[in-house]
C-alpha cells in the first residue's frame, strides 16, 4: 500500500541549477522574439505577417537545435517533432503528447504572451535529452490565436484539430486580403490545411503553459496554477447607423447621432457586467465615421465581449445587450446590426491529465498548486473538444494582460520548466505507481 501523501507545505523549494539555467534562456529568447513586430515601438505579430515568418524562422532554428525535426503545416503552425524513444509496453504505436502555446501576438502585447509557453516547453525537451519515452512529443508553436487579422481566433488550434470553419479561406483582413492568399504568400498551400489536423485518437493530450495574465496567482503568493477550465466567450460587433451632419447646422433634435447611441451602450455593458457575479462584459473597439471633428458621426461599429463560466448565463448577457443595442438605437432614430457574432463555449480541462500536472507541481516544488479558472482564452480551448488538455499558469508580477508592463520572476519560470519536465518524463508511469493521480 502507498503511504499517505504528506500535507504541503506553503514553502516553495527553490529551484534546481538546471532549471534556473533554462529559465534565464528562456527569458532571453522571449525578448529576441519580440523584436518581430508588425509596428516599430511595440509588440504586435498578426497571422502570417513579415515580422512572424522571422520570428518563426528564429523558433524554428532553436527547434533544430534541440534535436526536433522541424516543420509548418498549411496553416502556418510550426512544428518540432521528437520520435518516441521506447516501445509502449502494450506493444501498440506510439501515441503523441503536445506542448506549446501560440507565437501571434494582439496589439501592443507583453513579451510572455504565448512564446513562453513554447520557450519553456522547448526548455524541456533540452532536459529530456535521450530519455527514453514511449511517445512522441510534439512542440506546437501556434500561428494564430488572438484572432487579430482575421477576426476568427484560434486559426491555428482549430487547424490542428480539424475545426476551422469552411469559409475561412475566404475571409478577408483589413486590407482586403483573403486567407488563401495571405497562406499562399507565406509560401504554403491553402489546399492542405485538412492534413494539418492531429486524429485524436493518437494524441495523448495537449498541456500548455501560459503566464497568467491576471493578479489571482500574486495575490496567493503562489508561483504556479492549475487551470480549472476556460470561460465562454461570445464576440459581436454592432454598427450603428445614423446621419451624417454638420456640427454647426443640424439641430440637436433633428440629429441621428451613431456615437451617442454607441456610447450610450458602452456605458450600459459596464453596468450591466458589474450586475451579475463573474460576468466579464467589454466593450473594447469602437470606429465612428466620419470621425471629423465638425461632423455628427454617421456610423459607428463597436464590438462587445461576453465571458462567463456558465454558457447560459453568458447567452442571457448577451441576449440582454442586444436588447439595450437595440434600444439605443431606437432612442435616436437609428438602425443597429449585428455584423458578426462568435461564440466559443466555456471548456473544462482533463481532470486525469491537470491531477498529473498538479501531482510534478507539488513533486518539484514542494508546494500545493492554486487551482483557478482562466478568464482569457487559450489555444487549451481549442484542443479540449479534440483530446485531453490541461494548462499551467505562471504567476505574473503584475495585474495587467497582453501588456507590455507585464513581468515575471525567473525562478517561477524555473519551477513551471522543473513541473513540464517532470510531468513529460513521468506521464507513461500509470495511477498505481501515483496514486494520487486518479480521478
Amino acid at each position: 500500500m502507498a503511504a499517505p501523501e504528506q500535507p504541503m507545505s506553503n514553502a516553495t523549494r527553490p529551484p534546481e541549477p538546471d532549471h534556473r539555467q533554462g529559465a534565464g534562456r528562456a527569458l532571453e529568447r522571449c525578448h529576441h522574439l519580440a523584436e518581430f513586430s508588425d509596428e516599430p515601438g511595440r509588440i504586435t505579430r498578426r497571422f502570417l505577417t513579415p515580422a512572424t515568418s522571422a520570428a518563426q524562422s528564429t523558433l524554428g532554428r532553436w527547434f533544430a537545435a534541440a534535436g526536433l525535426n522541424v516543420l509548418i503545416d498549411a496553416a502556418g503552425n510550426l512544428i518540432g517533432h521528437r520520435r518516441a524513444t521506447a516501445t509502449p509496453v502494450d506493444g501498440s504505436e506510439p501515441r503523441t503528447l503536445l506542448l506549446g502555446s501560440h507565437l501571434d501576438s494582439v496589439p501592443d502585447s507583453g513579451p510572455f504572451d504565448g512564446v513562453l509557453g513554447i520557450l519553456a516547453a522547448l526548455e524541456v525537451i533540452d532536459l529530456l535529452g535521450d530519455t527514453p519515452l514511449p511517445f512522441h512529443v510534439d512542440l506546437v508553436a501556434t500561428s494564430e490565436e488572438g484572432g487579430v487579422r482575421f477576426g476568427l481566433p484560434y486559426v491555428g488550434s482549430r487547424a490542428l484539430t480539424g475545426a476551422l470553419p469552411g469559409d475561412i479561406l475566404t475571409r478577408r483582413d483589413a486590407d482586403g486580403i483573403s486567407m488563401r492568399a495571405a497562406i499562399e504568400t507565406f509560401g504554403l498551400n491553402p489546399d492542405s490545411i485538412a492534413a494539418a489536423a492531429y486524429d485524436p485518437d493518437r494524441l495523448i493530450g495537449y498541456v500548455e503553459a501560459h503566464i497568467e495574465q491576471g493578479p489571482v496567482l500574486n495575490a496567493a503568493d503562489a508561483p504556479l496554477g492549475i487551470v480549472t477550465g476556460i470561460q465562454g466567450q461570445s464576440r459581436i460587433l454592432l454598427r450603428f447607423t445614423g446621419r451624417s451632419g454638420h456640427a454647426g447646422t443640424v439641430p440637436m433634435d433633428q440629429r441621428n447621432d451613431a456615437l451617442v447611441a454607441a456610447a450610450r451602450l458602452i456605458v450600459e455593458t459596464q453596468d450591466y457586467g458589474r450586475s451579475i457575479d463573474g460576468l466579464r462584459a467589454t466593450a473594447g473597439m469602437i470606429d465612428a465615421r466620419p470621425n471629423v471633428r465638425n461632423v455628427i458621426p454617421g456610423e459607428v461599429d463597436l464590438s462587445m465581449d461576453v465571458r462567463h463560466n456558465m454558457d447560459e448565463i453568458r447567452e442571457i448577457a448577451v441576449a440582454a445587450l442586444l436588447e439595450m443595442a437595440d434600444a439605443a438605437a431606437r432612442e435616436d432614430g437609428l438602425i443597429c446590426t449585428v455584423l458578426e457574432h462568435q461564440t466559443t463555449p466555456a471548456q473544462k480541462l482533463s481532470a486525469p491529465l491537470s491531477a498529473r500536472l498538479g501531482w510534478a507541481v507539488r513533486q518539484t516544488t514542494g508546494s500545493e498548486p492554486r487551482e483557478l479558472p482562466s478568464g482569457s482564452g487559450h489555444d487549451a480551448v481549442v484542443f479540449a473538444t479534440h483530446c485531453p488538455a490541461a494548462m499551467l499558469f505562471i504567476r505574473q508580477r503584475d495585474d495587467l494582460t497582453d501588456r507590455s508592463a507585464e513581468s515575471i520572476d525567473p525562478d517561477d519560470l524555473a519551477h513551471a520548466i522543473a513541473t513540464l519536465h517532470h510531468f513529460t518524463a513521468n506521464l507513461d508511469q500509470t495511477p498505481d505507481v501515483h496514486p494520487d493521480l486518479q480521478t
